[in-house]
């Protein structure tokens, strides 16, 4: 398949790239407002550019890019027939226990919200092409360094360990998160690729473990020490408590066994 990967660059992008290219032919794309991508000779586009940051309070800047441009590209495809699989994320659930893609949605930043949009505009659409969009829950793998704090709690408490101490917050036992293995998502995509279905897919493990339990695992690899800290002011209010992926609708078109924290971690 010749297959188009916006957002390239970044974390996951770099990921997708180096998955498909020894199976594929690949070409990535970057956004820039001047020179919008060609994508009329593509079998599929795999759109994962965006503003990723959970903390930008720009919201025009997060539309325009998140929103618009997303729009623009399934415009574009959906008039070359080329098929989409497209990036949204399990924070448009915002503060909720149920995490099934017909359940209400609550976003609560920028970026949530832009994700929220795009999924609402596009279940009102009638495509004449597959269209798949897919909702990460806590992603984690290789290459979050230029991630700086958004990236994962794994990435960031292994990089402490290798130091010394992790800094871990306050009350991280009641923080309970959906990690998922980048490496994960890639086969997902792959394996999607040849599903005739369109809609919109969570991507998770179907487990939660607290960040309390993720430090442990990995300050006794490294044999280091946990240092508790208070919760920066900026987080509170659109920290949530609990993701959990509900899989039943990935389930039902995909085979795939999620590696868990656990595994990556003592590297199985």
């Amino acid at each position: 398949m010749k297959i188009l990967i916006t957002g390239h660059k970044g974390f996951i992008g770099q990921n997708m790239m180096s998955y498909l290219e020894s199976k594929h032919e690949v070409a990535g794309y970057d956004f820039n407002p001047e020179q919008l991508p060609l994508v009329k000779d593509y079998d599929w586009v795999i759109h994962l550019g965006a503003i990723s940051s959970t903390t930008e309070t720009d919201v025009d800047k997060v539309i325009l890019h998140n929103y618009e441009f997303t729009k623009w590209l399934y415009n574009q495809c959906n008039a070359y027939k080329v098929n989409m699989q497209y990036a949204s994320s399990a924070s448009v659930y915002g503060d909720t226990r149920h995490f099934t893609e017909s359940g209400p949605s609550d976003p609560k930043s920028p970026y949530a919200w832009s994700k929220y949009l795009f999924d609402r505009w596009i279940g009102g659409m009638n495509p004449q092409i597959i269209v798949q969009g897919f909702r990460y829950f806590n992603v984690y793998g290789p290459n979050e360094n230029h991630k700086g704090n958004q990236a994962s709690p794994i990435h960031k408490f292994t990089e402490q360990a290798k130091t010394g101490k992790i800094k871990l917050f306050e009350n991280s036992e009641n923080y309970k998160r959906d990690f998922v293995c980048v490496s994960d998502i890639c086969e997902v995509h792959e394996k999607m690729l040849d599903i005739n279905e369109k809609g919109v897919y969570n991507i998770g493990t179907g487990n939660a473990i607290s960040f309390q339990q993720v430090a442990d695992l990995i300050a006794n690899k490294y044999s280091a020490d946990i240092e508790y800290i208070p919760m920066p002011d900026n987080l509170k209010g659109q920290y949530q408590e609990y993701t959990c992926a509900n899989l039943d609708s990935l389930s039902t078109v995909v085979k795939h066994k999620f590696k868990s924290v656990e595994e990556y971690v003592n590297g199985c």
